[in-house]
């Protein structure tokens, strides 16, 4: 053992824990950080026993003992380290084993999307391993070798975490057997059900289920019913199931409520102090006809030949504090979840709504980020500091678009109009700098559910945008940008948000299908934005443009949260993250506890979030981002198809939206509905998919279908149940 200690001090292993300090801010009585662990494990080059790494690191008390047995514990059920038969921790790396999260498929098998060396790809997992997992468990995989398609093949090693522990699904019961069959497709396997004497449940019934035991090899999983949730064609159920399908927390705890229960929406003068008091400037937020809670506000002036541009958040770390019962609960939930017709918050409504909402003409706190910005619209100077604002009005984007761009006269703020047209001078200068810069413009239409009084769909309409959307989207890109670089500068680690570019493989595809319509990708091996967007300008005119925008535009990757930073593809910035959002996005809170690290004049060792706590809180952020786009589009599918039910029959003009070997799917024109063209619909001949093309080719009469291309198509089937829309083309149109 002295032997290891001798070899371990002379190496490249600090003498003294690097993050000791941020341990003892936590800590009454610290031991070494998880990070210098690591390190300790790393340079021994092999697996060691809780004595070894005792004895290695110094532990010789009880206490200390018990503290390193329950942090190797934490860091065993994290994935970074593992303890083999011989009850040795080594490090999960260095045995060449793959931590990360499963994702299951409708057909059985699942992937593991890692939490490192992302680029490498997921890990494919077959039927068989499947059978023990479910959708969302976090996992240690072996890789095995690579399955026929080429990908990354593994075996389980071992389940870290389950990520369920809740079903909902229609409830069953055959041959004297209750079961449920999840809603979600992602859960293959029926979970068998235990009778229930205090709650009566009929078959057919939506119902909640918590997993009492979980599948194995041989075994299916088991539960309990918890909840009936009713008739799945209840007015707003498609809300309750996706909230306990997805886990989506809903609900806050006596202890949160006990935390906020002396807050209400007031906030006194006296709070200024230490504050800048910038009330008597006319900022003012520029939100949605229907926003309810505003975090962002803005004011604009000249400076000299350039300007001064601040830039108003509502302060929540102020009132979130770290490790509160309302911190951790903002953390589980990671964002705030918008359907269209309801809202799951982050924060309570005293926070998001009341205190933390800047809304017109009362005191609110607020972290201020304030830009010099020059005449070519480069960001000279950035500045952070707490301050107390009060807003001058509640605008929205109609009515400032309509000023801005006809100048009328019944604006209900005519002593704003300088200050508006102050903040469109500098949106169209850094409009101007964003296109030299080569950033992506991809032209999409979100959409927008209204509702009858009964609670039904009554029309689906297209949401565009305006000078007002584009000139605070603009404002707030250069809010994140500067932070992002001033907290790089200070060298804290935070939560850039990141966005890859092509891997080379869709790169392939996308250089083949350019190359049939004789266009050209710029770049070679390693394309930027710049190259995107230079492209996507050429061909702005052309009849296939929308096809060439869609082709381009899927062979990017998402963007995701990470301690790493590895620049954002499509804005054409080296370095991102998100700032203005913290009422309804943990990431942006986390920010704000990093500048307000560094306004205390605190060293980034001090920081008391270390570097693997905030990858997996990036992990964590990006993972719940994803569960609210798959709550959000599972509802809006539902809704789509509610609203499609007595529609059969009807002809509609669509555009193809996808090309798969199974068939078209087609947007309906005015109607934002999409549904699915099989390939068997398809009239009197054989269809061959050519995946380069993005195209179905008929084998005898030479008839192609492609993506972007215009069709019509009748309404066959709706099924709510499955949220599916099946068409046919329609070819004699009336």
């Amino acid at each position: 053992m002295s032997r290891r200690k001798k070899q371990i001090k002379t190496s490249t292993l600090p003498q003294v824990d690097p993050y000791v300090a941020r341990e003892t801010e936590k800590y009454q009585k610290p031991i070494p950080s998880r990070e210098y662990i690591i390190m300790a494990l790393a340079e021994c080059g092999k697996p060691l026993s809780l004595s070894e790494i005792a004895e290695l690191l110094q532990l010789t008390t009880e206490e200390d003992l018990e503290a390193l047995r329950r942090r190797l514990k934490a860091m065993e059920r994290d994935g970074q380290a593992i303890r083999n038969r011989r009850k040795e921790y080594g490090l999960a790396k260095k045995m060449d084993l793959v931590r990360g999260r499963v994702i299951a498929h409708p057909d059985g098998y699942g992937f593991v999307v890692p939490d490192e060396d992302k680029e490498k790809g997921d890990v494919f997992l077959s039927e068989q391993h499947m059978r023990s997992l479910m959708h969302n468990d976090r996992v240690l995989v072996n890789i095995i070798g690579l399955d026929y398609r080429g990908r990354r093949e593994g075996t389980l090693v071992e389940i870290l975490s389950r990520g369920t522990q809740q079903i909902v699904g229609k409830y069953s019961v055959k041959q004297g057997i209750a079961f449920i069959e999840p809603d979600n497709r992602r859960f293959t396997q029926r979970v068998l059900v235990s009778r229930n004497p205090d709650i009566a449940v009929e078959s057919g019934q939506m119902v909640v289920v918590e997993i009492t035991e979980y599948p194995t090899q041989e075994e299916p999983a088991f539960g309990k019913v918890i909840e009936v949730l009713g008739a799945r064609q209840t007015a707003g159920m498609e809300v309750d199931i996706a909230i306990h399908t997805y886990g989506l927390p809903n609900h806050w705890s006596e202890e949160i409520l006990q935390e906020i229960n002396q807050l209400d929406e007031t906030v006194l003068d006296s709070a200024v102090a230490g504050r800048q008091d910038l009330r008597a400037l006319s900022f003012v937020t520029i939100d949605g006809e229907d926003a309810r809670d505003f975090d962002d506000a803005v004011y604009c002036e000249p400076r000299g030949r350039g300007w001064l541009l601040r830039v108003a958040i509502a302060d929540v770390a102020h009132y979130v504090k770290k490790n509160t019962a309302l911190d951790v609960e903002a953390k589980n939930r990671g964002n705030s979840v918008y359907f269209a017709n309801r809202v799951i918050p982050m924060l309570p409504e005293v926070l998001s709504n009341g205190l933390c909402s800047l809304k017109p003409q009362v005191n609110r706190l607020c972290l201020v980020c304030e830009m010099a910005i020059d005449v070519y619209g480069r960001t000279r100077r950035t500045t952070f500091y707490p301050a107390m604002i009060r807003s001058a009005a509640r605008l929205t984007y109609t009515e400032v678009a309509q000023q801005l761009e006809t100048e009328t006269n019944n604006f209900a703020y005519p002593d704003l109009i300088p200050h508006l047209q102050n903040l469109y001078a500098l949106y169209q200068l850094l409009h101007k700098r964003r296109k030299k810069r080569g950033a992506i413009e991809f032209e999409t239409v979100e959409t927008k559910v209204l509702f009858n009084e009964q609670g039904k769909v009554q029309k689906i309409v297209g949401v565009v945008r305006n000078e007002a959307h584009k000139l605070i989207e603009e404002m707030m890109l250069a809010a994140n940008v500067a932070t992002a670089e001033w907290l790089q500068a200070h060298e804290i680690p935070t939560l850039y948000r990141i966005h890859e570019g092509p891997t080379p493989e869709k790169l392939t595809d996308v250089r083949a299908f350019l190359n049939r319509l004789a266009l050209q990708l710029a770049g070679r091996k390693m394309p930027e934005a710049k190259h995107y967007a230079k492209l996507l300008e050429t061909v702005k005119d052309r009849p296939d443009a929308r096809l060439i925008q869609t082709v381009l535009l899927r062979s990017l990757k998402l963007a995701i949260y990470a301690v790493k930073n590895t620049g954002h593809f499509g804005l054409a910035y080296p370095a991102y993250l998100h700032f203005t959002s913290p009422i309804r996005r943990y990431p942006d809170l986390m920010v704000h506890r990093a500048i307000y690290h560094v306004l205390a004049n605190k060293t980034p060792e001090q920081f008391p979030y270390g570097v693997d706590e905030m990858q997996l809180l990036a992990e964590n952020c990006s993972m719940t981002e994803r569960r609210a786009d798959e709550a959000t589009r599972e509802v809006m599918s539902r809704l789509k198809c509610e609203f499609m039910k007595n529609k059969i029959g009807k002809t509609y003009p669509g555009l193809v939206t996808a090309v798969t070997s199974f068939g078209l799917f087609v947007e309906l024109e005015g109607v934002f509905v999409e549904g699915l063209v099989h390939v068997t619909a398809l009239w009197n001949d054989y269809y061959h998919f050519d995946p380069i093309g993005h195209r179905l080719c008929g084998e005898m009469t030479g008839m192609v279908y492609r993506l972007a291309d215009k069709v019509h198509v009748k309404v066959m089937r709706v099924n709510v149940e499955e949220k599916k829309i099946d068409l046919e083309i329609d070819l004699e149109p009336m």
